[in-house]
C-alpha cells in the first residue's frame, strides 16, 4: 500500500471532516478512503479517528500523528515547489492568533493577503489557548509578550500597550482610583480567559480584582466598559475608539507596565516554507503602519 497516499487521505479526512469530502478532493471514492484509513490504522497498530454518522474526531494518538504528517506533507510540497522553480507561494498556511488581535487587526488584512497570493490558503486558528507549535502543526503563532521557549524564534511586529480605563458615566458615580490597590474597591469587568486570572498586573503591584460581570470575549469587555459597567483592563487598541471620542478615560497611567512586544513565532529548527515568510513580511509591513501598535508613536 502507498504509505504517502494513506497519509494524504488521513490529512484530508481530518481537514474536511469526512471520508466523502476527502475522497472528493483526492479523486477517490468514499469506500476507498475508508479502506485506506483502516489500512493506515492497522499499519500503525493504533486508532487515529473516532467515527460517527455525523463527524470524525481525532483520538489523542491521531492528533499527534496529524501534526507530524502535516509537517511531512508540507515539506514535500515545498521541496517539489522549489524544484519546479515556482516563485509564487502556494499551499495552506496555518497560523494561530489571540482573539482580540485576530478580530481587530489580522482578519481585516486577510483579503488583501489572499488577493496578493492567489495560490495560498490560510487556516487562521483564533483562540486565546496556548498553541504548541512543535506538536500541533501550526507553522506560525502570533503572540503577545516576551519569548520564553528556547525551541522557538520570534520576529517582532509591534508593541502591546496595556491600559486601565473607565467611562465618564462610571467615574461620575465612583471616585477614580489613584493607586492600583484602589481597584479592590471598584467594580471591574473581568476577562475570564486572561492568563493571570482575576489579577491585574501593574508596574509596581499585582492586584486581585473583582466585579459583577465576567466575560470570555475581549470585545464584550470593551462593550461593558463603554456601557459604564465597570473598570476595564486590556490592550489599548481595544479601547482606542472610546478614548478618541472622549467616552473613556485612562486610569493609573503612571502605574502601567512597559509595552511588551507582539511577535510572530516559529519553530527554530524547522525550515519555514515560502508561504510563512511572505505572511510574516506582509503582516509586519501592515502593523508598522498602525499607530496604536507602535508605542513609540503614541
Amino acid at each position: 500500500m502507498d504509505r504517502f497516499l494513506l497519509m494524504r487521505c488521513f490529512v484530508r479526512a481530518v481537514e474536511t471532516g469526512s471520508f466523502t469530502a476527502a475522497g472528493r478532493d483526492l479523486g477517490l471514492s468514499q469506500p476507498n478512503v475508508s479502506r485506506y484509513m483502516a489500512a493506515l490504522e492497522e499499519h500503525l497498530q493504533t486508532r487515529l479517528l473516532h467515527r460517527s454518522t455525523r463527524k470524525l474526531t481525532l483520538t489523542p494518538e491521531g492528533e499527534r500523528y496529524y501534526a507530524e504528517v502535516r509537517l511531512i506533507l508540507d515539506a514535500v510540497e515545498e521541496s517539489e515547489s522549489s524544484f519546479r522553480n515556482s516563485v509564487e507561494p502556494s499551499g495552506l498556511l496555518r497560523v494561530s492568533c489571540p482573539t482580540a488581535l485576530a478580530h481587530v487587526f489580522i482578519m481585516p488584512l486577510v483579503p488583501a493577503f489572499l488577493k496578493r497570493y492567489p495560490k495560498l490558503g490560510v487556516d487562521l486558528q483564533i483562540s486565546d489557548r496556548y498553541v504548541n507549535l512543535v506538536d500541533e502543526g501550526a507553522e506560525l503563532a502570533i503572540r503577545i509578550g516576551h519569548l520564553e521557549d528556547s525551541a522557538l524564534r520570534a520576529r517582532r511586529i509591534g508593541l502591546f500597550e496595556r491600559v486601565c480605563v473607565a467611562s465618564k458615566h462610571y467615574l461620575d458615580q465612583h471616585r477614580a482610583p489613584k493607586t492600583p490597590d484602589d481597584l479592590r474597591n471598584h467594580d471591574c469587568v473581568i476577562y475570564s480567559l486572561l492568563s493571570s486570572g482575576s489579577t491585574w498586573h501593574f508596574r509596581d503591584a499585582e492586584v486581585p480584582v473583582a466585579g459583577r460581570l465576567r466575560v470570555n470575549s475581549p470585545d464584550a469587555v470593551r462593550q461593558a466598559v463603554n456601557a459604564g459597567l465597570g473598570v476595564g483592563y486590556g490592550p489599548r487598541w481595544l479601547f482606542e475608539e472610546g478614548l478618541k471620542r472622549g467616552q473613556l478615560r485612562l486610569l493609573l497611567s503612571k502605574h502601567m507596565t512597559p509595552p511588551v512586544p507582539i511577535q510572530i513565532l516559529y519553530v527554530a529548527n524547522r525550515l519555514l516554507p515560502q508561504r510563512a515568510l511572505v505572511f510574516m513580511d506582509f503582516i509586519a509591513g501592515a502593523f508598522a503602519r498602525i499607530r496604536v501598535l507602535n508605542a513609540s508613536q503614541q
